[in-house]
């Protein structure tokens, strides 16, 4: 008879989205599970379509997760899939992590906390006049936490007229910062005395590497400029707003500062920063 011990089943942790091939999340948070001797694993799940997030999300919860992340484009789609979700959910009108608490499913939003953490690491958010790119899913909580940081005039650029307007609507509504839509059309001319910049959009990830359509000349080498793509850590924007002279801040630094938020609400156990850092660094091979 063998004496070897079969160990008990992992617990169960993962992201729905598409795409998701490219980011790092799962290394890093099975790093971190490890780190803190826990059997935990996190699983990268593609789903085709916001059709099949009801039975994905309803087979996380029949096999026993714990929690899970929802990222890109199915932010605002899963919200009806849920039992309940908390302010910040309500307010932004999207979510990108749940909890299981009492076998009900609740949708939480600290895609923008996440953002503001990390921008204010490197500069002062209050009083200054900021300029977003897009405004999908991620996009909208950002503007609002952004907001909530205390800037003094937010600027919406993108493509859709309905989207922008909606969430410039949202965040002056919801906080009371002045908020202005503008059209994305060619290169951006950005607003005179743009303090900060954020890149909300794809435009920059893996496998593509796009450009942003920016005309550099209109912004000011003191502004810091910021990106939500996690993959590549400096995408094309960042390179050129750090060869111009600007403060950049990576998507990875958002990512370690709502992961670590999120690991702490699902297992209850508060992390030291350095852990993450690391596990992230060796997922990307840095």
């Amino acid at each position: 008879m063998s004496n070897n011990v079969i160990a008990p089943q992992k617990q169960m942790t993962g992201m729905f989205g598409n795409p998701v091939a490219e980011n790092p999340i799962d290394l890093m948070f099975d790093a971190v599970y490890k780190h803190y001797g826990l059997n935990w694993q996190f699983w990268k799940m593609n789903i085709n379509s916001s059709s099949e997030i009801p039975v994905a999300i309803a087979g996380a919860k029949a096999m026993g997760f714990a929690g899970f992340c929802i990222t890109v484009p199915y932010k605002i789609d899963v919200i009806d899939t849920l039992d309940a979700y908390d302010d910040d959910v309500r307010v932004i009108g999207a979510a990108n992590y749940v909890t299981f608490e009492q076998g009900l499913m609740i949708g939480h939003n600290n895609d923008g906390k996440g953002v503001v953490k990390a921008i204010e690491k490197v500069t002062s958010i209050a009083g200054k006049r900021a300029v977003m790119l897009g405004a999908g899913g991620a996009g909208r909580a950002m503007a609002v936490e952004i907001a909530r940081a205390g800037v003094s005039h937010l600027t919406i650029i993108t493509r859709r007229e309905s989207q922008g307007v909606e969430v410039a609507n949202l965040v002056q509504r919801a906080t009371g910062v002045p908020t202005e839509w503008v059209c994305w059309t060619g290169n951006i001319a950005l607003p005179e005395g743009t303090q900060i910049l954020l890149n909300a959009t794809h435009l920059g990830a893996l496998p593509e590497r796009e450009s942003v359509p920016i005309d550099w000349s209109t912004l000011s080498v003191e502004a810091t400029v910021v990106d939500v793509i996690t993959n590549p850590r400096i995408t094309p924007f960042l390179e050129t707003a750090r060869e111009k002279g600007c403060f950049v801040v990576d998507g990875v630094d958002m990512l370690v500062q709502l992961a670590m938020q999120i690991f702490e609400a699902w297992t209850g156990i508060t992390p030291d920063e350095l852990i993450f850092q690391s596990a992230v660094e060796k997922a990307l091979g840095e």
